[in-house]
């Protein structure tokens, strides 16, 4: 996730009065947790060039989130973006990997490329990693901790990861993201 979306966990939890919660969170051993080497962006920059992805080198631990309890989410109004659009079409029991439809997939993709431009400058990793960095206060002093300080920035999208089969599909969902951006420049114009 991004730090856009980590600060609004934060705020969410000081809203219920939850900060306890945060602490849980930041405080999971660096070690137990997938850390992503790239963001969305990074990963689409490497797509677009047409080079080869390179490989990640963390595995998934297969821990549950920390945020989970009683197999209910109590961050659920301010989860990150990665946790809104993941869904399986069949059981997640019943099977040992999600069903996603592609063009959901491209979806989702694009989204994210949306919300880590709008957090450009910012940093992205695991939940845990995010929420750590924030509420350490000091983002602009990293060096102290060797996993915080290899986060990746976010960057600007460098061009949209839609495949050709996808991308008449995804005209409208364009069409209303571009008039949803111009309404909000035009609204903090006004401000």
């Amino acid at each position: 996730m991004t730090t856009l979306e980590g600060r609004r966990i934060i705020q969410y939890l000081s809203l219920k009065d939850q900060e306890a919660l945060l602490s849980l969170a930041c405080g999971t051993p660096h070690s137990e947790w997938y850390r992503p080497t790239m963001t969305t962006n990074d990963f689409a920059l490497f797509c677009l060039k047409g080079g080869d992805v390179p490989e990640e080198q963390n595995d998934y631990s297969g821990l549950p989130c920390r945020f989970l309890s009683k197999n209910e989410c109590v961050v659920y109004d301010a989860r990150p973006f990665g946790c809104r659009c993941f869904f399986s079409t069949q059981a997640c029991k019943s099977e040992p990997m999600a069903v996603v439809e592609p063009f959901l997939v491209t979806v989702n993709t694009v989204f994210l490329q949306f919300i880590e431009h709008i957090d450009r400058g910012g940093f992205f990793g695991n939940l845990n990693d995010v929420l750590a960095l924030l509420a350490s206060g000091d983002r602009n002093n990293l060096t102290n901790d060797p996993v915080l300080s290899t986060l990746p920035r976010n960057r600007t999208i460098p061009g949209l990861l839609i495949p050709p089969e996808h991308q008449e599909r995804m005209g409208p969902i364009l069409r209303d993201i571009k008039r949803i951006a111009y309404r909000q420049a035009l609204a903090a114009g006004k401000n």
